[in-house]
């Protein structure tokens, strides 16, 4: 291939990457399948080009995924780590793409194929000079989800305390990233049936939380709602009633984006009225949720 051909490619290349941030995405496609051809194109008269064309790969991947194309993605993907075991690719940008397809292998719910390329992100992250031990541990997060989902949970449990203590080392414990991962090893503790140690999990968030996003925040609503559980396994339902209300009055305040939330809340708080012999208070519990929801018709 020619160098003022190679030269065009690497310039349709960036384009493509161009359009992606613009958010043009049937133009940024076709920019990157052009690209691809000439790179291809390029690797067979010169293996040196490799790297260029594990870049265009990846382009092109992200491109399929933001248009939904996820078997095109993971192709894309896939061939990008091929390339970088044949070729001397940035160990940062080889994490990254097998980052993004465990990702894309995650939330399409083939958790098995996610988890080793989980896995081996994390060593490629921690193994960077210096190591990126704050994406490791967001990864470790992720892992620990499936860990948790898949009934392993002293696997999930090693993932979130290494998360947990990167994390708190590294920004400190009144973050966003931190609260999330006490919500998670208490919704974990709470799943493996150990409601003391989630009570104290779940504490730790809604502390976090009220502090950083205040006392109307959603995510707030969600940590009394899941203290509001623990109490009731722990057979303090006074504590657990206080909760579930503390979750709704925070949930009616943002009713047109939490509606789904609010009548999950509702209906949970009025099954343990009922529960305890509260009929008339459960009645009331209800026809405030109807009367709420009818608003948003």
């Amino acid at each position: 291939m020619s160098a003022s051909l190679s030269s065009f490619s690497n310039l349709l290349d960036n384009h493509a990457a161009n359009l992606l941030g613009q958010g043009r995405l049937e133009e940024a496609l076709s920019a990157a399948t052009s690209a691809l051809s000439g790179l291809r194109e390029a690797v067979e008269d010169d293996p040196a080009e490799l790297p260029r064309l594990f870049t265009g790969l990846q382009v092109l991947a992200e491109i399929q995924r933001e248009m939904g194309d996820v078997a095109g993605s993971e192709a894309s993907y896939g061939e990008a780590l091929e390339i970088s075991a044949r070729a001397t690719i940035p160990a940062d940008e080889v994490a990254h793409v097998r980052t993004q397809l465990a990702t894309l292998l995650d939330f399409s719910q083939r958790e098995a194929e996610a988890i080793p390329l989980y896995e081996q992100a994390i060593s490629d992250y921690e193994a960077l000079t210096p190591a990126n031990e704050e994406t490791a541990a967001q990864l470790r997060n992720n892992l620990a989800m499936i860990y948790k989902g898949l009934g392993k949970f002293a696997l999930a449990e090693q993932h979130y305390l290494r998360a947990l203590e990167t994390l708190e080392a590294k920004r400190g414990r009144e973050t966003e990233e931190v609260a999330s991962v006490y919500n998670n090893l208490g919704s974990l503790y709470y799943t493996a049936g150990f409601p003391d140690q989630a009570k104290e999990m779940f504490t730790e968030a809604l502390q976090i939380r009220s502090k950083l996003l205040g006392p109307d925040h959603p995510d707030v609503a969600q940590s009394h709602c899941n203290l509001a559980t623990a109490n009731h396994e722990l057979g303090d339902n006074a504590a657990s009633i206080r909760d579930f209300e503390q979750s709704l009055r925070i949930l009616e305040l943002h009713l047109a984006n939490e509606a789904v939330s609010y009548e999950a809340v509702s209906l949970d708080y009025i099954a343990l009225l009922e529960n305890q012999g509260e009929e008339k208070k459960a009645a009331a519990a209800r026809k405030r949720l109807d009367k709420m929801l009818s608003t948003l018709d």
